[in-house]
Order: C-alpha cells, then sequence, then structure tokens
C-alpha cells in the first residue's frame, strides 16, 4: 500500500512527516525584485505587476463606496444568513479573550498593570483567486475590529473585469471595513509594508497566500515589519481508531487536500484495517468532488500511518503539529489530554475541521509547517499589543528601592543606581 508506514521507529519520523518543499532560492530572487520596484515606485509598479500577473489594468486601486453597496444585492440570502451566523459565533468566541485591566500591588506602594492596546495599522491579505476567502474576512476583520486597530487595510485581488468577489465585499460591509484595495499577490503585500501614494503603509500584515504571498510576508519580516505568523500550505491530521467513522474520516482527509496541489493530509490509524477502510472510502468520495484533480495531486502527499500504541501515536502527532488535528475516536476528550503541539483540535464524530473553518467560533488562521510547535493560531491577541504600567508612591520606592540600588550596583551600571538613591535622599 502506497506512502503507508506501520509501527515506524520515532528515528524515522522526521522523514515520514517530512512537509512537501520546493526550491525557495529561485522564488526568494524574484520576490525581492517585485518587493524592490513596488518599494521605490509605489502605486506604478503595483499597476504594472496587476496587469503582468492578473491581466487586468487598474485606474483606481481602492474598491469604491457603490462598488461595496452593490455587492449586497450580488449575494443569495441563504449565504447571507449561513454568514450572520458564523459572525455572530466568531464575535462571541472572540469577546470572550477581552481581558480587564487588573492592577496589582507587587509591594505596599507598588503598583503595576497591563492594558491591551489595539495595532494601529494592521493589513489584511485575502485571497481570492480560486477560492475567493471571504470566511477569512470574517476571521481577521471581526477581531481587529474589536481590537480597536484605527486603521484596517484590506487587499484581496480582482477578477479582469477589476471587479472584487460581490461575497467579499459584503463581508466588509458588515464586518465594518471600508479600505479595500483591489489587488493581490507579492504587489499587495509590498504596497502594505512599505506604502504608496494609494495604499498606507501597516504595522502588521495578516492573511494566507500561495507561495508568493507566503515568500513576501517572510521577506518583509526580515525587514521588521511583524506578520501574524510564517505559514505554508494548508495540512490536516486525523488519528482514527476502531471507534472511527471512516467515511467520516476520508471526508476530513479530502476537505485539506482541495485546498491545493502542495497540501499534506496525515491518518495515523490504530490498525491496518482502518487505513484500508480509509481509504476504500477515499476512492469512492474523491470523483465526485469539483476540485478532484487539485485533491488527487495532494493525495501523493499523503501519509497513512499505523500505531498500535495510542501513545505514541500522540508523540508523533505531536512531533508533526499539524495544523488541524481531528480525534475521530469515542475517546476523543480523553486522548487530547496527550496534546501538545496543533493548531487547532476537532474532537469526535460530530466535528469536521471544516466548522472551524467556517463557523464554530474558533480562528481558522493558523501555524503550519510545524510551526504549531511555538506559535498560536490568530486570535484577539495578535492585533493589540499588551503595555506594561508601574506607578510608586515615595512609601513604595522606600520599599523597594534598596534593592534596586544592590542590583544596579551588583551590575556596574551607576546611573541605574544614582536614579533611585536620588530620590530616597
Amino acid at each position: 500500500m502506497k506512502n503507508l508506514f506501520n509501527n515506524p521507529p520515532s528515528t524515522d519520523w522526521d522523514l515520514i512527516l517530512k512537509r512537501p518543499a520546493f526550491d525557495s532560492s529561485q522564488l526568494e530572487e524574484s520576490v525581492s525584485k517585485i518587493l524592490l520596484d513596488i518599494k521605490l515606485n509605489g502605486d506604478e509598479a503595483v499597476k504594472k505587476y496587476a496587469l503582468k500577473f492578473d491581466g487586468i489594468e487598474l485606474n483606481e486601486l481602492l474598491v469604491s463606496e457603490d462598488e461595496i453597496k452593490a455587492a449586497e444585492s450580488l449575494v443569495s440570502d441563504d449565504l447571507k444568513a449561513a454568514i450572520a451566523i458564523a459572525k455572530q459565533n466568531i464575535e462571541k468566541f472572540h469577546f470572550s479573550q477581552v481581558q480587564e485591566v487588573e492592577k496589582i500591588e507587587t509591594t505596599p506602594g507598588v503598583i503595576c498593570w497591563r492594558k491591551s492596546v489595539g495595532i494601529q495599522k494592521v493589513g489584511l491579505y485575502i485571497p481570492g483567486g480560486s477560492a475567493p476567502l471571504f470566511s477569512t474576512l470574517l476571521m481577521l476583520g471581526i477581531p481587529a475590529v474589536m481590537a480597536g486597530c484605527r486603521d484596517i487595510t484590506v487587499c484581496t485581488p480582482c477578477d479582469k473585469h477589476g471587479k472584487v468577489n460581490p461575497v467579499i465585499l459584503y463581508v466588509a460591509h458588515i464586518v465594518g471595513l471600508k479600505n479595500i484595495y483591489k489587488i493581490g499577490g507579492v504587489q499587495a503585500i509590498a504596497a502594505m509594508a512599505y506604502g504608496t501614494a494609494s495604499i498606507p503603509q501597516v504595522y502588521k500584515i495578516f492573511g494566507p497566500g500561495n507561495q508568493y504571498v507566503t515568500c513576501a510576508k517572510q521577506l518583509v519580516n526580515k525587514e521588521g515589519l511583524a506578520i501574524d505568523m510564517p505559514a505554508g500550505p494548508s495540512e490536516v491530521a486525523v488519528y482514527a481508531d476502531q471507534t472511527s467513522h471512516v467515511a467520516y474520516v476520508a471526508a476530513d482527509l479530502l476537505s485539506q487536500a482541495e485546498h491545493g496541489v502542495d497540501s499534506q493530509v496525515v491518518l495515523v490509524a490504530s490498525s491496518v484495517k482502518v487505513v484500508e477502510d480509509v481509504q476504500k472510502e477515499l476512492e469512492l468520495q474523491l470523483p465526485l468532488l469539483s476540485r478532484k484533480d487539485i485533491a488527487k495531486v495532494a493525495l501523493t502527499n499523503s501519509r497513512f500511518i499505523v500505531m498500535d500504541d495510542s501513545t505514541a501515536a500522540f508523540n508523533l502527532l505531536n512531533e508533526y503539529a499539524s495544523e488541524h488535528l481531528i480525534i475521530a475516536s469515542d475517546n476523543a476528550i480523553e486522548l487530547s489530554e496527550k496534546v501538545v503541539n496543533a493548531g487547532s483540535i476537532f474532537l469526535g464524530h460530530y466535528s469536521p475541521e471544516s466548522v472551524g473553518d467556517y463557523a464554530s467560533g474558533t480562528n481558522h488562521t493558523l501555524p503550519t509547517n510545524g510551526y504549531a510547535k511555538a506559535y498560536s493560531g490568530v486570535s484577539l491577541d495578535s492585533f493589540v499589543k499588551k503595555i506594561t504600567f508601574q506607578y510608586l508612591n515615595k512609601k513604595g520606592l522606600n520599599n523597594i528601592g534598596a534593592s534596586v540600588e544592590i542590583m544596579a550596583a551588583a551590575e556596574g551600571l551607576d546611573a541605574h543606581k544614582n536614579a533611585v538613591t536620588i530620590r530616597l535622599k
């Protein structure tokens, strides 16, 4: 059976779990040239690349208010109702992350606290190619507004007629976003990173994209601009045992495989029989998909791994650190205690990864490529800075001043010591 590994030793895990890779050196070279051109030539270069890559000659980059208003009538009532439910759940979950300011008196007369302040200028990149991801605008726009970000810039590709997907514009309207620019690709990342005459410079860029967009984000990050997280192609890992519904498991694997040809799906199963049953279901379900050609290529990056012991299975899954982890088992809650590395976890038989992509309330912008070992998914915290404060009265300085003097002197920092001494005298 292709791509099947039966109880592999831990020494082989890195090789087995290797993500699809490509030579990035040539990619970085071409992306760097575009970034520099836009840095130097602004709107002129942005429009040049829009014509070159997207085949559209743009006179105006900003989406007009009339275009936003017109989009509403192009969205079906059913879709509007579905979006309303998703919006409500996403708002409810992210609002629960708001932290009230709590002042702590660490020593009598010494009061410390921390306050969350919205990042003033943020840029949201929303893919709009073969699958316009209006759901990503919900996931990014809602917490950005909730966090109090002052200036929110949205960049998303337009079609050959210069029109942005109407559902993206509708979502922007109901979330309260007005500054939407009809550009995509590297040129959008560059415009937000450096600023142009039309597009304001931002302090942090959010949003997924193809390998060119991802590379552009990583390169501007090297220059000092903040980004949400390093990211790569979408991925899912599923743990399945004898209690799993194999049709559900196959459907979950295919839901990620259809994202792109470079997506990866990993099945960790308790027996060979579970793997065989899932593969039969994949063969039944794949031909029915509209994006079957994409999913079929992505499945060549798949891995089917049998692990008899559940502890070993989850050690392997923690090593993989998947963007999405589905635990398809009657014992999902108990097994989830073994997880320490994952972007988002889906528990039981009725929690497909799709619900997290759209409407459960959690954020679907998640770390990929193993970055879940150290990075979290996007949350309200992603859009704020946490600033600490301290206030000391005279009694407070008297209480800790001597300790500060002694420590400063021990480090040889006399001016630090004197800043306290001069007040104590």
